[in-house]
């Protein structure tokens, strides 16, 4: 039996883990599991994120870090397994709730912070802001239709602020 990338990622994590494969399997139900755990963990924040000055450059950073670790070969297999996932309804919800769910949510105070700061409109319906900031980005990482880079959300960024900046008079 030929074994898959995800299958060998199990059986060699459960080797450096001094344990066998069966005790892996007791903690998670498969070897996709194993994969996106050790994905959700690897791109967990390290430290307190630090500080900025503006929320809009918070959210901006935010979705360079997203993307950036989309870059590592962990990334690019999580990527895949995401978009084969369709039917594995365990996969998706452990990506929605512990990658999805908590990218919003730092999202979500983030433009919070833009709407007090006046930075965005204050009648802006916030869950629809979530949509149009972070659709794009998944959409291009789940389809792979075109890069997902710094520039490209950057620029997705930016064409949906134009919709919810505050009308400022200078």
């Amino acid at each position: 039996m030929r074994l898959t990338d995800s299958r060998w990622a199990a059986c060699t994590s459960a080797a450096r883990a001094g344990v066998g494969k069966p005790t892996i399997y007791r903690q998670w139900p498969n070897a996709q599991a194993v994969a996106m755990s050790a994905f959700v963990e690897r791109t967990k924040p390290q430290a307190p994120a630090r500080k900025s000055k503006s929320a809009l450059s918070a959210l901006r950073r935010q979705l360079r870090e997203l993307a950036q670790a989309f870059t590592t070969g962990t990334g690019r297999q999580a990527a895949m397994m995401i978009a084969a996932s369709q039917n594995d309804s365990e996969l998706a919800k452990v990506f929605r709730i512990h990658f999805v769910m908590k990218s919003r949510e730092e999202g979500r105070a983030l433009i919070t912070r833009a709407i007090a700061d006046g930075d965005l409109r204050p009648d802006i319906d916030i869950e629809v802001a979530l949509d149009l900031v972070y659709a794009p980005f998944y959409f291009r990482l789940l389809i792979g239709h075109a890069p997902l880079t710094a520039r490209d959300t950057d620029a997705i960024l930016d064409l949906a602020l134009k919709g919810l900046e505050a009308n400022k008079i200078n």
